[in-house]
């Protein structure tokens, strides 16, 4: 074989292997644009914010039960020894809610009535709140706290008022279902967090609430 056929064979080698190599590269570009095209697609959307919680072994839930009373339906009515929130429907009968109450020292009883409904409501601890906390466990609490599964009006509060007075009451929800059913609160009334949203629902601005 001559020197320069010998030559003009490895150049034509060396260029097909050029071309394969790119031709590779390239395919291996297209795969890669695609797959990450399909990530893109399938990139997850941001979850719902969660509500239901963990209810306390003791309490089943929400129901409909027969209850008399010569309120009007719509009233709200917070048995607080038996730990219950009704709230009275037509025909002799009421929705029936577990709850916790207020601790001893702190249970507010009387009547009053529904002046404004909140979602995801902030909490803002009172001034005896704050300098309880401070004096028991030298903890400071914030003088506000945003909305949110960590706080601890939950996912929806209903402010109790006495003509154009708030009693700094609420129904409410609660981040720690373990204390339905107890007395641990500093006077306000909680509900699971499914169970306010039921109850911020169905209840009307100006509605009744007596707590007994």
């Amino acid at each position: 074989m001559k020197r320069r056929d010998l030559l003009l064979g490895l150049a034509s080698v060396f260029a097909s292997g050029v071309s394969a190599s790119a031709a590779s590269a390239s395919t291996r570009f297209n795969f890669t644009s695609a797959f990450s095209t399909d990530l893109a697609r399938q990139k997850p959307r941001p979850v719902a914010q969660q509500v239901r919680s963990e209810r306390p072994s003791s309490y089943e839930g929400k129901e409909l039960v027969s209850y008399d009373t010569a309120e009007e339906p719509g009233t709200i009515i917070v048995d607080t020894g038996e730990r219950a929130l009704f709230l009275v429907l037509e025909d002799g009968e009421a929705m029936r809610y577990g709850v916790g109450v207020g601790r001893a020292g702190f249970a507010w009883k009387g009547a009053a009535h529904i002046k404004r409904k909140a979602k995801w409501p902030a909490w803002y601890p009172t001034e005896n709140m704050r300098r309880r906390a401070w004096k028991k466990n030298r903890r400071r609490l914030p003088k506000m706290v945003k909305g949110g599964p960590k706080n601890p009006l939950g996912a929806r509060a209903l402010y109790l008022y006495q003509g154009n007075r708030d009693t700094l009451y609420r129904i409410h929800g609660t981040n720690n279902p373990a204390s339905i059913g107890h007395a641990r609160s500093s006077g306000c009334i909680r509900l699971l967090n499914e169970e306010i949203i039921d109850l911020h629902k169905r209840a009307q601005i100006g509605a009744k609430v007596i707590v007994i």
